[in-house]
């Protein structure tokens, strides 16, 4: 039997997630609540900022990428506060992406569930990013975000490129993208399909 990952992004779409078996990786505070989830991806200053100064709680185990485990040490006392929920840091980088930034929480943890759970099918909801220019999230409803049509464009730009990439890193994994419409705006190697159901 297949190790079956469902990786809930922030977008609009991230609503198509239906209670499924495998594991449950959540990026960030998904909209919605999500039963047994394995872990909680996070990878910016700014939510480990709102989590220290008690603006912003995200229940269970988190995943931390690079900038929170930077973060930790120079926050050793919040550190030891929430150490009990840290499953572990994920500090990989593909060399197909240039620095952290470009590297998002979606990414972290559709990466994080194919190399490190090893899944061999993996479903997504709500990357809208990769079908419109379209960077909404539910985070945006927790800390502030710079919408700005060159930001968007910049994010845009940047952040597409990677999923190309990492479907090809994992050849042997069957990703599924689920969304409201078909029109991706990247080419898809093989492994790749895309559902609107």
């Amino acid at each position: 039997m297949s190790r079956v990952g469902h990786v809930i992004g922030n977008g609009d779409n991230a609503v198509m997630y239906k209670p499924s078996k495998g594991f449950k990786i959540t990026c960030n505070i998904p909209p919605f609540e999500v039963a047994n989830v394995y872990t909680t991806c996070l990878v910016d200053f700014k939510m480990m900022k709102a989590m220290t100064e008690g603006s912003v709680y995200i229940p269970g185990e988190w995943t931390l990428g690079y900038r929170p485990k930077v973060w930790m040490e120079n926050n050793p006392a919040f550190h030891m506060k929430v150490a009990q929920q840290i499953k572990g840091f994920y500090l990989e980088l593909p060399k197909y992406v240039s620095n952290y930034t470009d590297f998002n929480c979606g990414h972290m943890a559709t990466h994080y569930t194919a190399n490190h759970l090893q899944c061999e099918e993996i479903h997504m909801y709500g990357f809208d990013s990769i079908f419109d220019f379209n960077l909404r999230s539910c985070t945006d409803m927790y800390l502030n975000s710079d919408r700005s049509l060159s930001n968007n464009n910049r994010l845009a730009n940047n952040w597409r490129p990677v999923w190309g990439n990492l479907f090809k890193e994992f050849p042997n994994t069957e990703f599924v993208v689920h969304h409201e419409h078909s029109d991706i705006k990247i080419d898809l190697p093989k492994n790749v399909t895309v559902t609107t159901k």
